[in-house]
């Protein structure tokens, strides 16, 4: 049987409706300033990674933890298509006031990652882990830092899945709190045990790369536990049914059917985001320039993206309980909301990169030749990129929110493979391919994006979108 969600007349039940009744900019940044703190206390560990990796192996170490998790982003952004699913039927039927389907979605969402993760993504990860480092064009001794990270996060990763997974769904129900201090917890012990194994102190030999990887996946699996612990007794605003690991395909089916198109879109990014890694390789100057690039785009730009990611979240909650509570004008809203946001914030982290770009570089090792040069002025090109960013994550998830995940993802192609790629591979074939020029591609692909994705959110044909299960 086909159930639509519809606005209950019940009462309150376990759900803030405040997010659908009380005033908007509230409930935005209600749910947005945990994300976004957890999110740039993520960002901060990465750095914190890099710093440790670049002070005690060198540029090469850093390359080899940028060049790995760029590959493993890949799998993780077709595991988050789960999650955006996940999201979309929770914050409806959130917004619906329907407890029972948003315990359905969450229980089905759980058993598909773990199945994945275990059963998929672990085996095949070992086995191809080689054949990808050498496709990025990765040096050898990048490689040989980068294989055992590389390995140790696609086995091991599961945790990072399923956490990743439970944040997202208590965020689509409105409880924003619990995800972020779950993230806090897992930063502060993954520095904690990245500073032992990184190193080594006395009994524990120095990992390098390694040890920051079993950092990683440690920490995310101490906290999986705890928060799945909670989640069998029943203690948050979203938990488990009798009888969860019974799959359900009719909520499976919904799950890939909003979600399959984010991590198709994820996917691509990410693809995209290694064949540029290929186009670095290619320069003369490659291990600074895939350096440069791990550091500057890969942790110091997270501070804007991370932020803005943690708006999208925010906006999309809001906007799929909204809609499924049917009040799509509220939507509109959480948008504008959001977006004066994220600018300020990009603006803020943009006006360091410019005045400080030596002082961010050197905090990783890097403090002269030509790593620094080629660093210095690729941040000057992301401080620019940061409020197309911005803008284009906060309208990404008003579409995605409301169960339109189609439209980013056709956006992507687009702003994102098209645009950047093409560019770089018209520069090369006439041999003008520089760091800049591949930093100037990087720039136009966001322009567009942000573009794109405001122009499709106006047409507002988001608002006729139902979900059913």
């Amino acid at each position: 049987m086909t159930v639509v969600a519809k606005q209950s007349t019940t009462d309150s039940g376990p759900f803030d409706r405040s997010i659908v009744e009380g005033p908007i900019a509230r409930a935005v940044w209600r749910l947005a300033w945990p994300t976004m703190l957890q999110n740039v206390l993520g960002g901060v560990q990465g750095i914190v990674d890099h710093v440790m990796v670049g002070n005690f192996v060198g540029y090469e170490g850093n390359a080899a933890v940028g060049v790995s998790w760029q590959i493993y982003i890949v799998v993780m952004v077709f595991m988050s298509s789960l999650y955006t699913g996940m999201a979309v039927l929770v914050a409806r039927f959130a917004g619906a006031n329907d407890p029972a389907r948003v315990q359905r979605s969450v229980a089905q969402g759980l058993l598909t990652v773990i199945v994945l993760s275990v059963v998929v993504l672990a085996p095949l990860g070992w086995w191809l882990a080689p054949s990808l480092l050498r496709f990025v064009n990765a040096t050898a001794e990048v490689r040989a830092q980068a294989l055992p990270y590389l390995r140790i996060v696609f086995v091991l990763g599961g945790g990072m899945m399923i956490l990743f997974m439970l944040s997202s769904a208590l965020r689509s129900a409105g409880d924003a709190r619990t995800p972020m201090r779950l993230g806090i917890a897992a930063t502060f012990l993954n520095m904690a045990l990245n500073a032992l194994l990184i190193p080594g102190v006395g009994p524990v030999p120095r990992l390098g790369t390694a040890g920051a990887a079993l950092g990683t996946v440690l920490a995310s699996w101490i906290l999986t536990a705890y928060a799945l612990r909670h989640l069998f007794r029943g203690d948050w605003v979203v938990r488990l049914p009798h009888g969860w690991w019974r799959p359900d395909f009719s909520v499976i089916r919904a799950l890939f059917r909003f979600g399959l198109p984010a991590g198709i879109q994820g996917v691509i990014m990410n693809v995209a985001g290694v064949f540029l890694l290929r186009f670095i390789g290619s320069l003369p100057q490659s291990a600074a320039a895939q350096a440069a690039y791990a550091v500057g785009y890969t942790e110091l730009f997270s501070l804007v993206t991370w932020t803005s990611v943690g708006l999208m979240g925010a906006v999309a909650a809001v906007a799929g309980q909204n809609l499924g509570a049917g009040r799509p004008e509220r939507v509109m809203s959480a948008i504008a909301v959001a977006s004066r946001i994220g600018l300020t914030v990009a603006a803020v982290v943009g006006l360091l990169f410019l005045a400080v770009p030596r002082l961010l570089l050197g905090a990783f090792g890097m403090t002269s030749g030509e790593v620094v040069e080629v660093g210095v002025q690729l941040l000057r090109f992301l401080a620019v990129s940061g409020c197309f960013v911005s803008v284009a994550l906060v309208h990404t998830g008003g579409l995605q929110g409301t169960g339109d995940t189609k439209s980013p993802l056709y956006i992507s192609i687009v702003s994102q493979v098209v645009v950047p790629l093409g560019l770089c591979a018209i520069l090369q074939s006439t041999d003008r391919l520089v760091p800049a020029a591949i930093w100037s591609a990087i720039l136009a692909g966001h322009f567009t994006r942000s573009l794109l994705s405001v122009w499709r959110f106006r047409q507002g044909r988001w608002r006729h979108i139902e979900v059913h299960i």
